[in-house]
């Protein structure tokens, strides 16, 4: 397999065993906790602006699909089991099944989503990794706004208005950030 048809990570660490992929899977937790507590609250909105998706783009695509999934689920089974690695030291079932469950499980499968398309080289160009981390962006907030809107049964218009709009900035921040990293990362790799 020739490196540019494999995952950022697989191309940087050649060699990993099921040990190194225990201590990906655990670092990659770890550094969406750590986003997670970057949280700051929106008046009248019970989702917090974070740097989760952020954390999300840069492991799916870095980690592949495989591990990339595997990151995220360990991240939201820690989180059930008690350890306060949602936003603002949240944990357990009700951050799952509350208002911003949605966001959690879009974040599960823009993982494994921008994962597959880095497994495609869409992170080796920038014009490549940009829509894939807009699809995986996209994603994230699908799943969140529709759970967002059926938990609190509001109009599509709050819905909208507290779970999308106040982040439009921040997001394509976000996604110009993984964008342009992801293929500046691999120059050096080729190298």
């Amino acid at each position: 397999m020739s490196i540019s048809t494999i995952s950022l990570r697989s191309a940087i660490f050649p060699r990993s065993s099921a040990i190194t992929n225990v201590f990906f899977v655990g670092a990659g937790t770890l550094f969406l906790a750590g986003l997670a507590q970057i949280a700051l609250p929106i008046p009248g909105s019970p989702v917090p602006v974070t740097g989760q998706t952020l954390g999300v783009l840069l492991i799916g695509t870095s980690y592949g699909a495989t591990l990339g999934l595997s990151t995220l689920l360990t991240y939201l089974l820690v989180g059930l089991v008690g350890a306060p690695v949602f936003a603002d030291g949240g944990h357990g079932l009700s951050r799952l099944t509350g208002a911003t469950g949605g966001y959690l499980i879009g974040m599960l499968i823009a993982a494994l989503v921008v994962g597959a398309l880095a497994g495609r080289k869409w992170d080796q160009r920038v014009r490549t990794a940009l829509v894939a981390m807009l699809l995986g962006d996209a994603i994230i907030f699908s799943f969140g706004l529709f759970w967002l809107h059926a938990y609190t049964d509001k109009s599509w218009g709050w819905t909208l208005g507290a779970g999308l709009t106040p982040f439009i900035i921040g997001e394509a921040l976000k996604i110009a950030i993984a964008g342009t990293s992801l293929p500046l990362v691999w120059r050096f790799v080729h190298k």
